[in-house]
């Protein structure tokens, strides 16, 4: 399977993206080379034979949403997107994808309610750790109870600055 990718350059780093073709199937932090193995590892559990070929054409609309996010110009992504996990994995990442509006935050605790499984907290911040699709599924919105930054799969200094940004 031909897997498509292209790098760009925000104000917290180095992003890749990756497509089928039609739709992303990541976004992730840092450079192809220097995620490739972690990607490589991840797209065999769902891609038969992946194949990394790099094509910015292929995502370049996918970069321009996120350029404009980063400007301040968009809120919401209109780009198709996949999401590869397992079935509660995929349920987390809805529920932060429709339910943590831009510029607001909910807890791991509000999520598990989201998701009418109010005992999964811990379940929830594992979902959350294997989000595939920085940014556009807002796992940067998610703190703890206590209304403290827990964790971020990018690090605390980008989900500082991505609140920041959409506190603007």
């Amino acid at each position: 399977m031909e897997l498509y990718y292209g790098e760009m350059t925000t104000p917290v780093g180095p992003m890749t993206i990756i497509s089928d073709g039609m739709k992303a199937v990541r976004i992730d932090y840092g450079s192809f080379a220097e995620i490739e193995g972690k990607t490589a590892k991840w797209t065999s559990r769902f891609f038969s034979r992946p194949v990394f070929i790099e094509k910015r054409e292929y995502v370049e609309h996918i970069i321009a949403e996120l350029d404009e996010y980063f400007v301040g110009e968009r809120i919401n992504f209109t780009f198709d997107f996949d999401f590869y996990g397992t079935p509660f994995q995929k349920e987390v990442w809805r529920a932060l994808y429709n339910k943590v509006p831009y510029g607001e935050t909910k807890s791991y605790k509000e999520i598990a309610q989201a998701i009418g499984n109010p005992k999964a907290v811990r379940a929830i911040g594992g979902g959350v750790n294997k989000n595939p699709l920085s940014i556009v599924v807002p796992c940067h919105r998610v703190i703890g109870t206590n209304g403290k930054m827990i964790g971020y799969g990018g690090g605390l200094e980008k989900k500082e600055y991505l609140l920041a940004h959409e506190a603007k």
